[in-house]
């Protein structure tokens, strides 16, 4: 009999067990709109009613998203705040920096030249390609070649800053591009029409508004800008040159006794000192933006000259170098047994060689400003280095996309602080002034009138002005941050002390103070969680609205100043007529988050609005 009654007790307990799941997972009939009303929890029926919403719902989807973007991207986005380039300035968004032809590899690689954010290339058709960001001015553009050159069979080509040059096998010299400055002005001994031109003419380089051409009989000419370079040869080493190598301001050159020297008459280049090592034995210069590397008769290389990003840190070979070129701050050389070696900045991974470039066996490279290319024995053509910028750059040669993620992790950050510190003090003093009120409310309330008449955006640019430079940066984000939330409060307070008159009436609280219930604990324990689901309406609402204030004081100046990014003060770089019409990524990206961001933040604010409304139940 007591083995029966405890199978029957059994049996009852899992049909009550079952039940339970049943109706907690598989209700099989819906609930009327009281019994549902009693059975759900406040904050349950709150997140139905704003989950019901459909623009609410996709507004807190995308400030998520955009949250955990700009919080989350900076530890993989690096930003360098000392970061600029000038031959890197107001790119255009794009990856394809090195996309090089396909036909170029196709036909055979002859020659390739690599400018500040453009290359050349020649096949062995003599069909010159032009690729990556060409574009030297607005109505000036590199991938344009000339007709004659297209006719011409070209064999070799040099990218400058602002120009291009080209020798077809005839010995004729083209220059396209930029011609302000005379890069486009041959020498009278090298122009066509001169009838007395018979030279061979072995070499052409291009660098920054300047060119140089090498003959057979090693005579240099040289062409272009001369008011920051001295173009002028000495007669001494005319005929005896071997080779040339281009830095931004200055050239030198290899002479056929093997040693390097400073050809120009007048020079105050970093350059200019050959270290006693490359005044014999050397067998090929390379130059880059300030310094001169000398490959040596034993395979080793020796570099002079400003060498700030690293490029006198030459590497230990495995085996002799035959082959060096030079990048803007990074060279790069091949050694005997056709491995790859690159040194100097590798701030944009032009020193990663990638690994099919070290398993195939290379026979010629080409390297310049962040790039290189480098040809194998079968004629396949590898790359690696600076592709683009996915959203470009702006007037100082600065990533759009670094500065705009963690431009947006510093406004987020001031935003989110301010609102925090706000919703303290307006809750607190909110609380005690509606609670006791009296004296105490009118002391608090006419404080809150104060704080409101004072116009705080002068408030803050006389602040700022005063300051001046004796705080850092981090010190004015946290007084920025500080200033937006103690002269914000006053709103949060009022709507705070309505509630607490409204709910310190009833008789939950009166039940509190019957129990003896401290009045602190009354105020923030009791009456403050009933009434702070009304507050998270202007709370959100608060965030968008800090945020707005600390970049429109960026946009004046008085902000986070540079080159710290917020995205008031990106705004304000790009607050340019040029900059709006030529260069848009500088502002539309920014712009466009930025807007999307506070829409969203005024969506989520409306939507819990009408989410905490007994009227949105329709009942």
């Amino acid at each position: 009999m007591s083995k029966e009654k405890n199978t029957n007790a059994s049996k009852k307990k899992e049909f009550f067990l079952w039940r339970w799941i049943r109706r907690a997972f598989f209700p099989n009939k819906e609930l009327d709109i009281y019994t549902e009303e009693q059975l759900q929890s406040p904050f349950r029926v709150v997140l139905k009613n704003y989950f019901s919403q459909p623009i609410a719902v996709v507004a807190l989807i995308l400030f998520i998203i955009i949250a955990l973007f700009v919080f989350i991207a900076p530890s993989f986005v690096t930003l360098d705040l000392g970061e600029q380039d000038s031959t890197l300035t107001s790119l255009a968004p794009g990856y394809d920096m090195m996309k090089y032809p396909k036909e170029l590899e196709e036909n055979g690689v002859v020659d390739i030249s690599v400018g500040p954010n453009y290359s050349i290339g020649v096949d062995t058709l003599g069909k010159v390609y032009v690729w990556g960001k060409s574009k030297v001015t607005k109505i000036i553009d590199l991938k344009d070649v000339p007709e004659e050159v297209q006719a011409a069979h070209v064999v070799r080509v040099a990218a400058g800053s602002d120009h291009a040059v080209a020798l077809d096998e005839e010995g004729t010299i083209y220059c396209w591009g930029n011609k302000r400055l005379g890069q486009l002005d041959l020498p009278f001994e090298l122009q066509t029409n001169n009838k007395r031109h018979r030279m061979e003419i072995i070499d052409i380089q291009a660098s920054n508004q300047f060119s140089a051409a090498l003959t057979a009989d090693g005579q240099l000419f040289l062409w272009g800008n001369t008011n920051f370079v001295d173009l002028d040869v000495r007669t001494q080493v005319q005929k005896h040159v071997k080779q040339v190598a281009l830095t931004m301001n200055a050239f030198m050159v290899l002479l056929d006794d093997g040693s390097v020297v400073n050809p120009a008459y007048t020079s105050s280049s970093t350059v200019q000192k050959v270290p006693e090592a490359a005044q014999s034995g050397v067998i090929s210069i390379a130059g880059s933006t300030n310094s001169v590397a000398a490959l040596m008769e034993d395979g080793s290389v020796i570099v002079w000259g400003a060498t700030t990003k690293g490029e006198n840190l030459v590497p230990a070979f495995s085996a002799p170098a035959v082959e060096i070129e030079g990048g803007r701050y990074h060279y790069c050389a091949r050694l005997e047994n056709g491995e790859i070696v690159a040194w100097g900045s590798n701030r944009y991974n032009q020193c990663d060689v990638p690994e099919e470039a070290q398993n195939a066996h290379i026979v010629k490279i080409h390297s310049g400003s962040f790039q290189n290319y480098a040809v194998d024995e079968d004629g396949h053509l590898h790359n690696w280095g600076l592709k683009g910028f996915i959203l470009g750059t702006d007037t100082l040669g600065r990533d759009v996309f670094a500065r705009l993620v963690n431009g947006g992790k510093m406004t987020m950050t001031i935003g989110a602080v301010a609102v925090i510190i706000e919703t303290i003090i307006g809750v607190i003093l909110g609380g005690i002034a509606g609670y006791f009120g009296g004296v105490v409310d009118m002391v608090i309330m006419r404080l809150a009138e104060v704080i409101s008449s004072m116009p705080f955006i002068p408030f803050c640019m006389i602040l700022s002005a005063v300051l001046g430079t004796r705080v850092t940066i981090e010190q004015r984000m946290y007084i920025i941050m500080v200033i937006l939330g103690i002269l914000s409060w006053p709103g949060i307070c009022r709507l705070v002390r309505a509630q607490m008159f409204a709910q310190r009436e009833m008789e939950y609280v009166v039940a509190a103070k019957t129990l003896g219930v401290k009045e602190g604990k009354i105020i923030f324990s009791q009456i403050i969680p009933n009434v702070m689901s009304v507050c998270l309406v202007t709370i959100t609402l608060a965030f968008g609205t800090s945020m707005l204030t600390e970049s429109t004081l960026s946009y004046l100046g008085f902000g986070v100043p540079l080159p710290t990014p917020t995205w008031g003060n990106m705004l304000t770089g790009a607050n340019n007529s040029l900059i709006i019409q030529s260069y848009w990524w500088n502002w539309v990206f920014v712009g466009a988050i930025f807007g999307i961001t506070c829409i969203c933040i005024n969506l989520i604010g409306d939507g819990l609005r009408d989410a905490l409304d007994p009227k949105a139940n329709g009942r």
